[in-house]
């Protein structure tokens, strides 16, 4: 199952803050830093920060 390949980045950041998921637990990024610190550059931290900008929700990421 996959359910969710049809939602965009920002419908998964909403649906994840209605359920409670505390985001400034994860990470995205290909190549964290050793201390779990985003690059901020790579494909994947710029769709996660573009999906919190869409959503509206502030990003907890931290970032290099």
């Amino acid at each position: 199952l996959t359910p969710l390949i049809s939602m965009s980045k920002a419908d998964i950041i909403k649906q994840g803050s209605q359920l409670g998921v505390d985001y400034s637990l994860t990470v995205s990024c290909y190549q964290p830093g050793e201390t779990g610190e985003a690059c901020a550059v790579c494909d994947s931290c710029r769709f996660r920060k573009e999906g919190f900008a869409v959503a509206g929700i502030s990003d907890p990421t931290r970032y290099k």
